[in-house]
């Protein structure tokens, strides 16, 4: 089928992909933007995860920084990825912006599951253990509770687990994915420091 100019426009609107990927995304259904947007946001995401998993070093970045309008609030997030050139691009900056953001909103304590200290896990695995049979719960059934209850647990404290401030439809960790797809960079989110007047940091 024929593709028009417009039509391609507005699936890069919706979607950031590049021309020829929209206009692909559109051929292959027949025209209708939503099942391309679609299309393209799942590939987005599988390139990305492709990307991360291919373990390039990132050394380049950018340090993200949020302020918030009373001046009482204020993030600084380091964002690395393989090249200055990417470092300089919109979409990355962005992305680092955004993420300060979250962590100004969320307060999140780690950036990824691994980083949370064993001893911290073991712990509040505990804790979850005592509180299920003290509720009267088999062994057998505390055990799911727990690990139930634990996953909770990470997605208020890691970063990547929360759901994102600006789309809770989606985890940072999903953000993060769909902006390496659209950057063709490995992406990592390393060291972050939150600063509250008068509060927790």
């Amino acid at each position: 089928m024929t593709v028009s100019a417009k039509q391609v426009k507005q699936l890069r609107d919706l979607t950031g992909a590049g021309p020829l990927d929209c206009k692909n995304a559109l051929v292959k259904h027949n025209g209708d933007i939503d099942a391309a947007a679609e299309f393209l946001r799942e590939k987005a995401l599988k390139d990305g995860i492709k990307l991360q998993g291919k373990g390039r070093s990132a050394n380049e970045g950018v340090i993200g920084n949020y302020v918030h309008f009373d001046n009482r609030l204020a993030v600084i997030v380091e964002v690395n990825c393989e090249t200055d050139f990417v470092a300089a691009t919109a979409p990355f900056k962005a992305f680092a912006k955004d993420i300060a953001m979250h962590i100004a909103n969320m307060n999140p304590r780690y950036v990824r599951r691994e980083d949370v200290p064993a001893d911290v896990v073991a712990a509040e695995a505990n804790a979850q253990m005592e509180r299920a049979l003290g509720e009267g719960k088999p062994p057998h059934i505390a055990d799911k509770i727990v690990a139930g209850r634990m996953n909770k647990w990470y997605e208020e404290l890691v970063l990547l687990e929360q759901g994102f401030i600006k789309d809770d439809d989606k985890t940072v960790s999903q953000y993060l994915q769909e902006t390496v797809a659209e950057v063709g960079e490995t992406i990592n989110i390393g060291r972050f420091q939150r600063f509250a007047i008068g509060g927790d940091s």
